[in-house]
């Protein structure tokens, strides 16, 4: 036996499992298709970064119609939390119980926010979140504070604070894993969407993997992708994950197998490891395993005042929610406002690029970014599939209704604060980096994949530990709630490990 647990991926879900039972003396080998990434002048550049595409992995994916698209997707140790925004919302109460949208209905959890509460605080501490409380009038109710106060609002964004309660909304500061003293030692930047080769950004490698690794029972193997999942003759237990790696493929045998690549790369695992046990995909007797899969309706929105400079570095310290939960016209939920990292004009010029260099450094130098995002609701037919080997990917988008009606009331808000020109640009299917669904926690075995405890119905020592096991998506970044399920499942992992379930 290789290891007693084997944790594939090591993102937000993957890392936070393996640093809360690195204590147990278990020994726990972490497999990450990806290698480190290290320090390089492209690191704050923005030409190479959004322009070049330097970190791009450039994966292909097909559309149901056969046409390839290339997946913005990120391979490394520390998974897409490299690159992320470092936003770290709990999700609301309501996001946990069957809600009412403007076409639909999400099913609700089997777990509360009660539930969950505890654990959300574990996360904070873990990752070393910022911010305020009492702020967001949808906040929910915490038993423990932030460690930390706040990132603080730039001059321009504190003016643009002001602005917004003037218009009758709500700022709040964003909750960020972000220590922003170290982040600016290393460049004058800001850190959304710029990869995390130093300090400051608290990802799943700096923060998580990081104090898992210090203790010696805890390995990573970096640039080794799982291929597959063998089982026993039963089909009841995996006995060994098949990696490929630079030094070619092995077998690592194990006790137990956490998988945590992320909704879209989990479920193409679990379905590549189909048997004559498991002949749809291992752990699909429900053949949910690939459905359901949700990723956030989102868009970015520039606000743009010709009589302010934006003088920000960083700028993304706020957020509001005042159409999280109701919309007063519809009384639908239409979800999320936050700040942008900084638009330059070289970022703006990545995105745009019929755009002239003068006009976009003149829109970039007085135009405030925003990202909206609304919940994507679940959808058998919205799926992961494979075909030759390869991922198919079909996003049978919903909710769109509620997006366009949260752009049109955050463009109310922005007019009112005083921003006459604004410019939105919605993402499409290339953007996955709040992917979730694809393998939904449940407490019935013929509609779910895995137990509340995050434990396959079907594989008595496989556990699913990243978003796939949303039910539903919220319209809040989903990070925050990977970390709080991994820690709210890893006593489960080991009490089963060591035979006393």
């Amino acid at each position: 036996m290789d290891a007693d647990l084997v944790i594939i991926g090591s993102g937000i879900g993957g890392a936070t499992l393996a640093a809360a039972l690195a204590p147990s003396g278990l020994r726990i080998v972490v497999v990450e298709r990806g290698e480190h990434l290290r320090p390089c002048p492209e690191a704050r550049d923005e030409v190479a970064i959004f322009r070049r595409g330097h970190f791009a992995w450039r994966e292909r994916w097909t559309g149901p119609d056969g046409m390839p698209f290339v997946a913005a997707c990120h391979y490394h140790v520390g998974g897409a939390s490299k690159f992320y925004g470092a936003v770290m919302y709990r999700f609301r109460e309501g996001d946990f119980r069957p809600r009412a949208q403007l076409r639909g209905t999400t099913p609700g959890w089997p777990l509360s926010y009660a539930d969950m509460e505890p654990w959300y605080g574990r996360a904070e501490a873990l990752f070393r979140v910022r911010g305020t409380a009492g702020e967001d009038p949808t906040e929910p109710p915490r038993s423990t504070p932030y460690g930390w106060p706040a990132v603080p609002d730039e001059p321009a964004m504190a003016r643009v604070r002001e602005r917004l309660r003037r218009a009758g909304v709500h700022p709040a500061s964003l909750p960020l894993a972000i220590d922003i003293k170290a982040w600016l030692a290393g460049g004058m930047t800001g850190w959304d969407a710029f990869p995390n080769t130093g300090e400051g950004k608290i990802d799943a490698e700096t923060g998580p993997l990081r104090e898992a690794l210090r203790h010696p029972n805890v390995t990573l193997l970096p640039g080794t992708e799982a291929i597959g999942l063998e089982t026993d003759a039963a089909g009841a237990r995996v006995v060994a994950a098949v990696l490929r790696g630079e030094n070619g493929g092995r077998r690592l045998a194990a006790r137990g197998f956490a998988v945590a690549a992320g909704a879209i790369q989990t479920a193409a695992l679990l379905l590549r490891s189909a048997g004559a046990t498991h002949p749809r995909g291992l752990a699909n007797g429900s053949d949910q395993v690939g459905r359901n899969f949700m990723n956030h309706n989102s868009s970015a929105m520039l606000a743009i005042d010709p009589r302010t400079t934006n003088s920000s570095v960083y700028q993304k310290t706020l957020s509001f929610n005042d159409f999280y939960d109701r919309d007063e016209a519809t009384g639908a939920p239409l979800g999320n406002v936050q700040s942008l990292g900084r638009i330059t004009g070289p970022i703006l010029r990545a995105n745009l690029p019929w755009l002239p260099a003068p006009l976009a450094r003149l829109f970039a130098r007085h135009a405030f970014g925003w990202f909206l995002q609304s919940e994507d609701l679940p959808d058998p037919q919205s799926r992961v599939t494979l075909r030759d080997g390869g991922i198919v990917m079909h996003w049978a988008r919903s909710n769109l209704e509620a997006h366009e009606l949260l752009i049109a009331r955050t463009r109310a808000v922005m007019r009112r604060a005083g921003f006459p020109i604004v410019f939105v640009r919605r993402f499409d299917r290339r953007t996955t980096s709040h992917q979730c669904g694809t393998a939904r926690l449940g407490a019935d075995p013929a509609r779910s994949v895995v137990t509340p405890d995050l434990r396959s119905h079907e594989v008595e020592n496989l556990w699913i530990t990243d978003a796939s096991v949303f039910p539903s998506s919220a319209a809040v970044n989903p990070a925050l709630t990977v970390a709080a399920l991994a820690l709210r499942a890893a006593g489960g992992i080991e009490k089963a490990l060591r035979g006393t379930s």
